[in-house]
């Protein structure tokens, strides 16, 4: 069974590979991939460009984050002061701060650098804290998907393949948090939605199968 999971997402090849390298030469095994979006990201209406993955093992999750935040820490003396983050007010470098996961490690470092400059500390705990914080967010589930839970029965009922694929995408749609950890992107209460149109796509179109085939008898 295949436990990799996603570290790092990059629109181009070559900071992917950069990133690869720089994890294998401190001895965390990884792996490039190239992948769409996800079905589930494109189903909810989220959609994004095509992306290079960097995948580790779930164990090596802390180490790796680890490395990498060490090296952006490297090139904070090299960042000029014209930088677009010393544009930004407290609150908008707090902001990076709270939601670590959508900036990069370098844009992560120099918001509590320029804020501690600014007489603002954010000690460790304090960003502890607030990864916390950010994962209970992040752990809620999709919104409701009310209009693909109807439009999945209808293409069950009517035996199209599509359906069956609208199931599979509500019961089984995982997100990967900021952490390594993998949770279900939809509720329960979709997810049990997801399973019976699922099956019932599933039985339908099976029907309509054999008797085509004993029609055609």
């Amino acid at each position: 069974m295949d436990t990799y999971i996603v570290l790092k997402r990059f629109s181009s090849l070559e900071e992917a590979q950069e990133c690869h390298k720089l994890l294998s030469e401190k001895g965390v095994t990884t792996r490039l991939a190239d992948n769409v979006p996800p079905v589930d990201i494109t189903f909810s209406g989220n959609t994004v460009g095509y992306q290079y993955e960097v995948q580790i093992d779930p164990a090596n999750f802390a180490n790796a984050e680890s490395i990498l935040e060490e090296q952006e820490m490297q090139s904070l003396p090299l960042v000029e002061d014209d930088h677009y983050l010393y544009q930004f007010s407290d609150e908008e470098l707090l902001e990076i701060l709270q939601k670590p996961d959508e900036w990069n490690k370098l844009d992560y470092a120099l918001a509590r650098e320029i804020l501690l400059k600014r007489g603002k500390e954010m000690d460790q705990e304090k960003l502890d804290l607030l990864k916390q914080k950010r994962l209970m967010q992040l752990r809620e589930s999709e919104p409701q998907q009310k209009y693909w839970v109807i439009f999945g029965y209808i293409s069950a009922f009517i035996g199209g393949l599509l359906g069956i694929a609208i199931g599979y995408m509500l019961f089984s749609s995982k997100k990967s948090l900021p952490n390594g950890e993998r949770i279900f992107s939809y509720s329960d209460h979709d997810r049990k939605h997801g399973t019976n149109i699922f099956y019932i796509g599933l039985f339908v179109f099976t029907i309509s199968v054999l008797i085509k085939m004993l029609w055609g008898l």
